[in-house]
């Protein structure tokens, strides 16, 4: 079972998200807060209170960015995924989050089969992005330039044959299982790779990760 913390100030939309994603066999909504220091106190009080947060990046006082930096600077064995939630999705928005730790990003206009498929996808390690937030960050990428360091091709360059194979299957939104399997590893093993890989690349995260290749490839 998947427990779920929805963070939105809006009770409407806190309240519907945490009705749909609740109604699924396989996810849990423990908690419903309305602004980011509840989410801190939470957490504070109970380290390991929920699975996956469903974070808005717009919240009163401090951005939903602001609470994410905050949460892993103070809690920083706290194991939760964060989805960033918003209404309209800029390249820069989405950028600035997944530089910040955020494990993806979701529009509130995703259906709840997107919004459920999120919350799984994040709490086994995988890159979570509905489509209608990819849609937003692939064409605008190009043409900004947000997020992709100027030797990253440097940094591609120095990693293995192996896990330059870990990081192809871990950019087709694949988890540690479906690569070990794929690979003939051992989970483990893969997990050691792709903690490697991220350190090489000197990104915090597997999307991080799989923006940069996607750069690389593009040539942007």
């Amino acid at each position: 079972m998947i427990r779920l913390a929805v963070v939105d100030d809006q009770a409407l939309v806190r309240e519907g998200m945490s009705l749909i994603l609740g109604a699924q066999p396989d996810i849990e909504v423990v908690a419903e807060l309305p602004d980011g220091a509840a989410l801190l106190e939470l957490f504070a009080r109970r380290p390991n209170a929920a699975d996956v947060v469903l974070l808005d990046l717009y919240l009163p006082g401090c951005d939903g960015v602001g609470i994410l930096r905050q949460l892993r600077e103070r809690h920083p064995a706290c194991a939760a995924r964060v989805l960033m939630l918003t209404t309209v999705g800029r390249a820069e928005e989405i950028h600035r989050a997944l530089a910040a730790g955020a494990d993806g990003f979701v529009l509130k206009d995703a259906t709840g089969v997107e919004l459920a498929a999120a919350v799984r996808g994040a709490h086994a390690g995988v890159t979570a992005l509905s489509a209608s937030a990819a849609g937003t960050l692939w064409p605008a990428a190009g043409r900004s330039g947000v997020g992709r360091p100027p030797d990253a091709e440097a940094r591609l360059a120095t990693l293995t044959t192996r896990e330059r194979e870990v990081l192809s299957l871990l950019g087709r939104g694949m988890a540690n299982q479906q690569i070990a399997r794929a690979l003939t590893l051992t989970e483990r093993t893969v997990k050691t790779h792709v903690s490697n890989l991220l350190a090489k690349l000197a990104v915090s995260s597997r999307t991080q990760a799989a923006l940069l290749v996607r750069d690389v490839a593009d040539g942007r």
